[in-house]
């Protein structure tokens, strides 16, 4: 798990002679940098060393207050948030990243933990008419908010939604999730995988790896962290929750990843037995994580997500 007492540089890491190529891309923590003007990061947990950094929108637009996204980032449980992804961060508005403990030192359900203070965090802000954040104070509606992440950060989503049922979180209200290309497994081999088992930018040996990684010591790729689909999954049970009526849902892939398959099938399960409205946004080509480097497939889920996030479910 990487230490954040020696990080100074509210962006990258220096480089130096020894500093390798992944270290490069790297963000760091820096809390006594208050002098940005569109994110601030903000420590959450000391004893774990978990952080957020929070965005905000363009301040000269005339606007009403806006819904938030908190947000868990990619890298399948064990990767630091990187530029790649603060520059995805920042193309949203008013946006709460949170910096995760990993695995292995941290497995699940650690993080599912960490994302569960950052809820609570947020609550603690629209408490606190005196102190709470004067960003998320000044500019979000907090009875909009939403949960997002990608690949594996689209499964912490995922499970801290379903958690957060069970959690008083007022005055803050869960308005949905927003998952791009979430990140689940299982024993059983799907078609996708095996057509792509040697896929350049997610193998089918590294989900495995990252998976053994992840789960709790013991248990293998049918643990309902994992295979959420399984029909015994503790999370699967949880699906209808009157409450998920007024909640949206957003679930996008791409038949160029491994995973597409088992997304379909998370999709038809939601529709089956969730009484959420489910979008999904399942598209040709593409690959993991194709929403961070291709601008027009962004564009395209930004506009999805505008309509979902700005659609009434009152």
């Amino acid at each position: 798990m990487e230490n954040h007492d020696h990080l100074s540089n509210p962006t990258l890491n220096s480089s130096s002679s020894n500093t390798s190529s992944y270290d490069l891309l790297k963000i760091v923590y820096d809390p006594q940098n208050v002098n940005l003007d569109y994110f601030r990061d903000i420590p959450l947990n000391t004893q774990n060393k978990t952080w957020i950094r929070l965005f905000r929108p363009d301040i000269s637009l005339d606007m009403n207050k806006l819904p938030l996204i908190v947000y868990f980032h990619s890298g399948g449980f064990s990767c630091p948030v990187t530029s790649v992804h603060h520059d995805f961060c920042k193309s949203m508005a008013i946006h709460l990243p949170v910096n995760h403990r990993l695995s292995p030192e941290n497995r699940l359900s650690a993080t599912y933990e960490d994302a569960e203070d950052a809820l609570f965090w947020v609550q603690n802000q629209a408490l606190d008419a005196v102190n709470g954040d004067p960003w998320l104070r000044g500019y979000v509606d907090f009875s909009e908010c939403f949960i997002m992440g990608c690949s594996s950060g689209g499964n912490i989503a995922y499970h801290v939604g379903l958690r957060s049922l069970e959690l008083n979180l007022e005055p803050i209200q869960i308005s949905g999730l927003i998952l791009n290309q979430p990140y689940f497994g299982g024993l059983e081999r799907t078609g996708s995988e095996l057509r792509l088992i040697n896929d350049k930018v997610l193998s089918l040996a590294k989900t495995d790896v990252m998976w053994e990684l992840a789960l709790p010591h013991g248990a293998n790729r049918d643990h309902w962290y994992c295979n959420s689909i399984a029909k015994d999954a503790t999370s699967r049970k949880k699906l209808d929750d009157e409450r998920l009526i007024k909640w949206r849902c957003l679930v996008t892939g791409f038949t160029q990843d491994l995973l597409i398959d088992r997304q379909i099938e998370f999709v038809k399960m939601l529709e089956n037995e969730s009484p959420m409205k489910v979008v999904s946004l399942m598209k040709d080509g593409g690959y993991r994580l194709v929403a961070h480097f291709d601008s027009e497939i962004a564009e395209e889920l930004f506009n999805v997500m505008r309509e979902i996030i700005f659609s009434s479910s009152k």
